[in-house]
């Protein structure tokens, strides 16, 4: 019973119980009878609500939102059907997928009434048979995919649920906005081999990255030896510049075969080599010559 028609009720026993002990009780008889038809007949429905009234046991209109009255013992409220959007959490447990790998999967449906007469009439409990069509609906489809769509392409799984469960509730006068899942569990052996299966595809695009670098390098280097071959004095200076930044580090020491000394011009060399250590280290003496040219400590 709503505020108003309490409000009403009240009144008017209130009017009552004043006529019969001011006036005369038979006087306030009428009034607790318009007290008990505007109980049973007076309703209110909000905004989210559609009454469904039966009279005689025909379908005789849906009412709301708002205030309105029915004839009591003739009309019947049915149904109070709540056509705002609802939310119903569904599952699988150990459903086969294509492929006859076991998943439990969670899922949640957002539907709504879109026809409050077809939802009261056309069927017993409609909340009820949407649980109902929805795991239906989920198992279907995890039969007909394989778990490797079913993990990665989780929105056309989705759409493919809203439009099967959807099919099945408009004849309810139900609409499904959305279907979405939450959740896919998958046994715990099949996850460690999934695991190392990733696994050894990574490793397997990491060498083969690598074996590209490498190809790549030895074009370079192929490209070098091509400038290096016509022009040897390139070469010279290359190897007289691997010498320096080596002798750059202190206490660095450096084996050259003899016939690659040869190659090179040896003062050149040594003389670099000599000024890198010094740079390095100034407490280092340079050699000194005599007029004699005699080399002094």
């Amino acid at each position: 019973m709503n505020l108003i028609t309490v409000f009403l009720v009240v009144l008017l026993f209130c009017i009552g119980l004043a006529v019969g002990q001011w006036a005369n009780l038979y006087l306030a008889l009428p009034f607790f009878a318009v007290a008990l038809i505007v109980a049973a007949s007076l309703k209110v429905a909000n905004v989210w609500q559609k009454f469904v009234i039966l009279r005689l046991g025909k379908l005789q209109s849906v009412k709301g939102p708002g205030l309105f009255a029915i004839i009591p013992i003739l009309d019947n409220v049915v149904a109070v059907v709540d056509v705002r959007i609802q939310t119903t959490a569904f599952n699988a447990e150990q459903a086969l997928t294509r492929d006859t790998v076991p998943v439990n999967v969670d899922a949640i449906i957002f539907w709504h009434v879109h026809d409050a007469e077809k939802a009261a009439l056309a069927i017993t409990n409609y909340r009820e048979a949407i649980d109902r069509v929805a795991q239906t609906s989920l198992r279907e489809m995890i039969g007909s995919s394989m778990l490797a769509s079913l993990l990665s392409d989780r929105k056309d799984a989705d759409m493919q649920l809203k439009d099967e469960i959807g099919k099945k509730t408009a004849p309810w006068g139900i609409s499904v906005s959305s279907v979405e899942i939450r959740d896919v569990a998958i046994p715990v052996a099949l996850q460690d081999a999934m695991s190392r299966q990733a696994q050894a595809e990574r490793e397997k695009q990491a060498r083969v990255i690598l074996g590209s670098a490498e190809a790549a390098i030895a074009g370079k280097f192929v490209e070098a030896a091509d400038i290096y071959a016509g022009h040897p004095a390139a070469l010279q200076l290359r190897a007289m510049n691997i010498i320096y930044e080596t002798t750059k580090e202190r206490g660095a020491t450096i084996l050259i075969p003899s016939a690659m000394v040869d190659s090179l011009n040896p003062s050149t060399t040594l003389a670099l080599a000599f000024g890198s250590k010094a740079v390095a280290d100034p407490s280092v003496e340079r050699p000194q010559r005599t007029e004699a040219g005699a080399q002094l400590d």
